[in-house]
This record gives C-alpha cells, structure tokens and sequence, in this order.
C-alpha cells in the first residue's frame, strides 16, 4: 500500500489455477476539496458537501512488463472483433471474425483501449509451437480505463507523456526502466516512452518490454466524502494457446477434512 499525497493505492496481484494473472489497484483516500461561494456551482468539479467542492481528476498507472512468454524472442499482435459485411458468407448478417494484426515496430505499438472491438494484445513466440501448431501466448485483457485527458502540450502531458496511450512495446533495455523517465519532475517533459519510441525500433520476435497504462477518471461525489470507499482498476494477463486444455482440470479434490460435515 502507498500513500502519495492525500489518497492510498493499494497493489494486488492474483495468480489463479487457470494461467491467468490478474493485478488490482484499489485507491482510497480524501478527496482534495475546494470552497465554493453560496448558490455558485462549478464548472470543472463537483458539489460533495455544503460549499465543498472536489475537482475532476485522473489516476493513471504505467505497468512495466518484461514479457518471457516461452522465451526471450517474443511478438505482440492486436486482437480485435470485426462484424463480417451481410453477403453469401455472411447470409443471416451476424458473423464476425476475430483479426489479428502484427505491431512491427515501436510507433505502430503506441496504441489505445477500445472495448467496442474488444480489443486486446497477444505476445507470442513464433518458435515455440503449441499441439495446434501455433505459437503459443498470453494476452493482455485491458480493463475499463482511460487515457490522459489534459492536452498532450499541457505540464502533465509533457511530463508524463506515456498516459497518452494505454499500450506501448519496446526491445528490452536495461537502463530503460521509467515510464516518464528516471526525472520527471526536473525535466521540461518528453521524456521516458516518448523519447525512447521515437527511434521506432522493430519489436518482432525480440525481447520486449510490454508497457500498459490504466486507471481511472474519477467525478467526485457526496458518497466520497469524507473518506472515499474503495474503486478499483487494473488489468489481466491470460494464456491463449499457452497450455494444451483447461490447467484448471488437473486440481486434486479437497481433503475431507476442508468440507463441512454433519
């Protein structure tokens, strides 16, 4: 748990017996507030208490992921639901067909969110194949979650550029570890993501680095006052091809002594 400022970010992981690997962030804390004029109503915040207002804001994360799925060499592909056009292959107008596009390289990775098309990212290994004959992968499931809404030339969207995307994908770096830089708060902005994608260096079958940002825009209201009950963000990490059934299956039984007796 940390505390940054006026809110709590708790951090959780959850590793399930079925492959996937899910991480939450659940924020709490006390609002920043503001004092209102009687019978004034601001534009930019909203109403919690009796003249008290609390402003809109954003919490954005960045997840760094060094992804070794069956190795170092690894691909990442965008995965998206696309309806079918009515015709002879799509005669009761209801086919849709899942389309899986290779990101080659840095500036085709800068990518965002879109749940319409259900929209995710696959990091496989073309050398290693599963019993179906493809490569096996682990995808990311982004959650719902927004990018940055201040202007990109704003203070915050210069210095924490990497909230401009949900997804970015480099080669491997060692001195490459900060999603804004290693100096954010020193530097007049553009560096860290924007800085190092700008090279456009390839990302097919190299060892990558999976960079995913999340959170959430928050509308304060009177329920959040005076301390707010938890909301949640985060993300999925899920095995697609990665395993030959269901690992779940393979589970032992609960002793006896687990289950209730009369």
């Amino acid at each position: 748990i940390a505390t940054v400022g006026n809110y709590e970010y708790g951090f959780f992981w959850y590793f399930y017996l079925d492959g996937s690997i899910q991480f939450e962030v659940k924020m709490t804390g006390i609002l920043s507030t503001m004092a209102v004029a009687p019978n004034e109503k601001p534009r930019f915040a909203n109403m919690i208490a009796p003249q008290l207002a609390a402003p809109f804001h954003q919490h954005l994360f960045n997840m760094r992921m060094d992804m070794e799925v069956d190795g170092p060499a690894n691909s990442v592909y965008e995965m998206e639901a696309r309806p079918v056009a009515p015709g002879p292959d799509n005669p009761w107008s209801n086919a849709f067909e899942s389309v899986a596009t290779l990101l080659r390289t840095e500036q085709e990775a800068r990518r965002v969110v879109d749940p319409g098309r259900s929209r995710c990212w696959k990091v496989v290994n073309n050398s290693s194949l599963n019993r179906l004959g493809e490569p096996v992968a682990y995808k990311l499931v982004p959650g719902s979650t927004p990018a940055l809404l201040a202007a990109e030339d704003s203070s915050v969207g210069r210095r924490a550029g990497f909230t401009t995307r949900n997804l970015w994908v480099t080669p491997f770096a060692s001195d490459e570890r900060r999603a804004g830089g290693d100096y954010p708060n020193q530097h007049s902005g553009g560096d860290g993501l924007p800085r190092w994608t700008a090279a456009d260096r390839s990302i097919v079958d190299q060892d990558i680095v999976l960079w995913y940002t999340f959170g959430a825009t928050h509308i304060p209201r009177p329920e959040d006052w005076p301390v707010m009950p938890v909301e949640y963000t985060g993300f999925s990490l899920a095995p697609v091809g990665f395993f030959p059934r269901n690992p779940a299956l393979d589970v032992p039984p609960s002793p006896a002594a687990a289950c209730h007796t009369e």
